[in-house]
This record gives C-alpha cells, structure tokens and sequence, in this order.
C-alpha cells in the first residue's frame, strides 16, 4: 500500500509555507509490504475540493500549486498529518490520494484491500466536516442536517460504514479539527444512529458474527456517489472479494450477492423484502442493500431449532430425516441457484408457494417467509399476496392437504426480462351489448391505449352490465417479462344499492388480480409458443348466457398488445374452461380491425 510519509509532507509544507524553495525529489509518499507498518488513517467525506495522487506527488513543481494548497481536501490531509505525528505514526493512509486512479489494477486491488486496511491501521481519524460544536452531536438536529437523517453527513455515507467497523480505535473530530469523542466511549450513541449493535463497535465482527442479511441492513439507508459502490463498499464487510466494473449499476449489487453465496450457506441473504412491490421483479436477489432495511435483527436459526419449528409447521416427519445433508449448500448455476426448500401452496395454489428459511427477525420468533412463484420450470422471488384484502374477500385457508415439502428447486437470479408495452383494448362489442365503462385502476387510459412500466405493472378496467347488475374487470398487467390479461365476472356489493363506494371496489378488485398476477401471466405465457399468434380465451357472464370472448395478440415491432373483448351468446351447457389457446392464423385481418376502432 501506498502511505503518505507525514515527515516528508510536512516539511514540504513548511518550507512552501515560508516561501522557500522545495526540493522537486523530495517524495512525500512511499510504499510499504506486510502489516508490521504502523501507520494512522483518514476517514471523511469527500468533496469536489480533494487533492488527488498526480497533485500530492508532483505538488512542489506545480505552476497552481498555491490554488492547491488552499483547498480544503488538501487541508484535511494537513490536518491529518499534524495529528498523526501528534499520535506518533510516521505514515498517514487518505484515500484521496494515495491511490493512483489512473491505474485501474491499483483501484481494483485498494478497493478490494481496503477493509483490511483500515482493520490494521494503528488509529482511524473521522473527520465530521459538518459538525462545528466542540462535542459529539448525541441528540438529532432535523435543522443542521436535514439532508442526512438529522446526523452529521458522514453516518449517510457508503463507505464510511466499514471505516467505521472495521477499525479498533476511531477517533472522531470536528470541523476544526478538535478530537470530540472516540468509538468506544460512544458506542451507545453510535448505535442509536447506524443500527449497528454496540458489541460489534466495541470489539468488531470477530466472533460472534451477524447474519448476511443483519450486515446489508446497516447500509440500507446509506448512499454513495456511484451506484456500483454499493456493492464494492460492502465487500469487506461480508468477506468476498471480486474486480472492478464501474458501469455495470445494480448489476454490481448481484454479483456480491453470487460472491456471498458461493462461499456462504447463509440463507438470510433471501430474507429481504421490499416496500414497493413494482420493484420486485423476480430475481431472488435483492436489487439494493435498501431491500435489507427490515433486517437489523436478523438472526440464524441452528439446524435442530429449525426442525423443531418445521414440526410446528406440520411438516412431515419422514421430510425432516433428510434435512441435515440438503441444506448445507446450495450452488450457483447457469439454470439458477440449486437449492433445497421447504415450500408450501399458498391455499391451494399451483403456482404461488410460501418458503421458510433458517432464519428469523428476532428471537423465539418462527422461520423467515419468503414467496415463491413457479414459472416454467423456475422459482422466482414474488412479493407475495396483499393479506388485507383476502382476508376480506376470501375465507380460504390452507388446511391439513397443503403441508410443506422439501423439494430441490431452481431460484432464478437473472431479472425477467422488463420491457414496456401498449395494451389497445377494443370494447366496442361489449358497448354495444350494453355494458357501460366505468373505471380504471390505477392509471387512466389514453383514448384505448394503455402503456405499462416497470413502476406500473397492472391496470384495471372496470366495466358494469346494469340488466343483471354485474360487473366485468379487466386485467391488464406484465409479469416476469410476460404481458397479460385476466377477466373476472363477478356480482359486486357496491353501487347505489349498497353503502360499499366505487373507489373501494375497485382498489379491492385490483388487488386481488395483483395478488394472483403470476398464475396469470403463466397461463397465458402456456399457450403462447410464438410472436404472432393469436391467443383467444372465454368466460361466461354470471346469470347470463352471453360468454366473453377475449383475444389478444402482440406485434412485435410495435410492442403493442391488441385486445379484442367480444360477446356472443352460447348454450348454458356449454363447457368454458376460461383457458387460453393460441391459433396460429393469420394475424392480418385481427391487426386491421383492432387498429381501425
């Protein structure tokens, strides 16, 4: 590692400082091997103001060198030498400059090395740029720092997060450089700000380690200047190392999560959640370190515990006996992540399933639940269903048949692919038979096109049929990568006739497609072997003999979605399944006609 020799510097300094000439040879910074080098460390925030490797070296040459030394990067450095030889270390490590960026194998190596850098250093000075008063702030100032949570600005940092771990002695000084505090003395303090518990300030991860998942939660609420720092700030943390890719963005933040695994049999890494469920898009790993807020006491749950909380959770004793040999590992492949899982149908379903893990949010707490949804023959992280609303609208509950299985699957760690699309939705047959437009959900059509996004991934139409008093929704939506349509004809208690209001029919009908969005999208994606083929399905009106006939296609070149909803009248015999067939027929006539309404 490179050091800044605080000798040299300041005497440079000092020289320069008088007006004298600097000797150009004199080297300020030096390289040391092994770990016998005492040295002192620099934490702080950087600015636009920093001093970089080229201006540190080349310095006394320089034409500008006086704009140079009156920045206040520069003044940290000085600062930090004057203490470090105050604490009698000789060598001095910043960031800032020590590192030559020009060299991309140096950035990757620092990076990589950088929490063992700060675990050896002898003292780490964290500098709080923005904290005037002669003592450690201890109380929030929402006014002062309104920006960074109500706490000095280097608590919201990245990287700062390791600096502040992985050292035994941090000392803590002001704007002015005045010592107001030390990690140790306050730990109870520093624990109320970062999440982080005190035994781990006071004597580090040594020991008794946290879960995966507990370490991502301390940086969720953490941010840095590059979305790919993320993920590198954390390496060191979680003991993996891996190069450089700036340029890659969130893809950063999984690539850590693969390296963790393929060393790790820590399943609380699948323990994350998310408040937005738009942002769930499949992949069973999480997209930021965000994801982890919840997880601040997350702990592991021992082999025998879990076993005994699976008996709890009326799992079969002859699932149990083999336990012991499946779960230990769980290997990285092209087709997913292999690994053995108990899982349960969610009431019933085919394709929604409940997974415990060996891990829980606190203790005498049950196992961690996860949702699953099969897709093919993959599992894929699903936000789950919205229990409020069943719990209004469905009285189903898993009994005595629905029983969890330990069954070897395939977590897909590859995001689905998310694209944006158009819905044309042609209703003029159902206006015609007399059903009027009533709503939708929760966004508004253009004329009778919808586009969905990736923050947008459903959309309801409701629609009223006053003869029979029935209502049609329907269902628009994309999931795992797979446009959509859903129809439900059902008999509401809403309307004029009852005291239910509009606004809540239709947020609640809305939530139940979303939470069976999944089964939809892999019904249809079933019957789809092809771009252009026409997909057709029915569904028979309640109290009615008219049947509802859905047809869908999708132009490639377009990215628009036509619908077709058309009512005809069939024999109440009749056997609608309400699946989907694709024809494969020519699409021109379908294309004309639903681009002419």
């Amino acid at each position: 590692m490179r050091l800044i020799n605080v000798k040299a510097f300041l005497e440079r300094e000092k020289v320069m400082s008088n007006g004298g000439g600097v000797d150009w040879e004199t080297e300020v910074l030096g390289f040391t091997y092994g770990e016998a080098t005492s040295y002192a460390i620099l934490s702080h925030r950087w600015t636009e103001q920093e001093v970089n490797y080229e201006e540190i070296v080349d310095l006394a040459k320089m034409a500008k060198k006086e704009k140079i030394r009156q920045r206040h990067g520069y003044w940290k450095i000085l600062a930090g030498c004057v203490q470090a030889q105050k604490d009698r270390y000789e060598w001095l490590w910043v960031d800032t400059c020590c590192i030559d960026k020009r060299s991309s194998a140096e950035l990757s190596e620092a990076i990589n090395s950088m929490y063992r850098w700060y675990e050896n250093a002898g003292i780490c000075y964290a500098y709080l740029h923005d904290t005037p008063d002669p003592l450690f702030p201890t109380a929030r100032n929402e006014e002062r720092y309104r920006d960074f949570n109500g706490w000095p600005e280097w608590f919201s940092r990245g990287w700062t997060l390791q600096e502040l771990i992985a050292p035994s002695n941090v000392q803590f000084f002001n704007k002015n450089w005045k010592n107001i505090g030390d990690k140790r003395t306050l730990a109870p303090t520093l624990a109320n700000i970062t999440k982080i518990p005190e035994h781990i300030l006071t004597h580090g991860l040594c020991g008794n380690r946290p879960c995966v998942a507990q370490i991502m939660s301390w940086a969720a609420n953490r941010t840095t200047t590059r979305v790919e720092d993320r993920a590198y700030s954390l390496m060191g943390l979680l003991e993996v190392n891996m190069p450089m890719l700036y340029g890659e963005g969130k893809k950063a933040f999984h690539r850590l999560q693969l390296e963790i695994i393929r060393t790790s049999n820590d399943q609380s890494i699948f323990a994350w959640d998310c408040i937005d469920d738009d942002e769930v898009t499949g992949n069973i790993l999480a997209d930021d370190p965000g994801f982890f807020e919840c997880c601040g006491r997350m702990e592991l749950i021992g082999q025998d515990e879990y076993i005994e909380c699976l008996k709890e959770d009326d799992v079969p004793k002859e699932e149990l006996d083999s336990v012991e040999d499946r779960l230990g590992t769980f290997p990285i492949t092209n087709r997913g992540i292999h690994i053995w899982l108990f899982l349960r149908p969610y009431r019933g379903s085919r394709t929604l399933f409940e997974a415990r893990l060996p891990c829980r949010i606190r203790p005498s707490w049950p196992p961690e639940l996860i949702y699953l949804v099969l897709s093919e023959s993959n599992y894929y992280r699903d936000p789950g269903p919205d229990l409020s609303i069943l719990r209004s609208t469905d009285t189903t509950s898993a009994g005595p048949s629905f029983l969890s299985r330990l069954c070897r699957v395939y977590l897909g760690y590859q995001d689905p692919q998310r694209r944006t699309t158009a819905f044309k939705v042609d209703d003029t047959a159902l206006i015609e038979n007399g059903f009027t437009y009533c709503d939708a959900y929760p966004k508004k059509f253009t004329g009778d096109t919808l586009t969905l996004t990736s923050t947008t991934s459903l959309v309801i139409k409701v629609y009223a049929d006053n003869e029979t008093n029935t209502r049609l929704v329907v269902g628009l939506g994309q999931s795992l990568g797979t446009d959509w349509i859903h129809v439900v004809s059902d008999e509401p208690t809403t309307g004029p006739r009852t005291s239910e209001s509009w606004e809540h029919y239709v947020y609640k009908k809305y939530w139940e497609m979303r939470n069976t969005m999944r089964a939809h999208a892999r019904h249809v994606n079933k019957a789809r072997s092809g771009v252009e083929q026409v997909c057709i399905a029915q569904t028979r009106f309640l109290r009615s003999d008219r049947i509802l006939q859905i047809s869908s296609v999708t132009w490639k070149s377009s990215r628009i979605c036509g619908v077709k909803l058309g009512v005809f009248y069939g024999p109440g015999s009749s056997d609608i399944s309400g699946e989907w067939t694709a024809f494969n027929v020519d699409v021109g006539a379908f294309l004309c006609t639903s681009h002419c309404h």
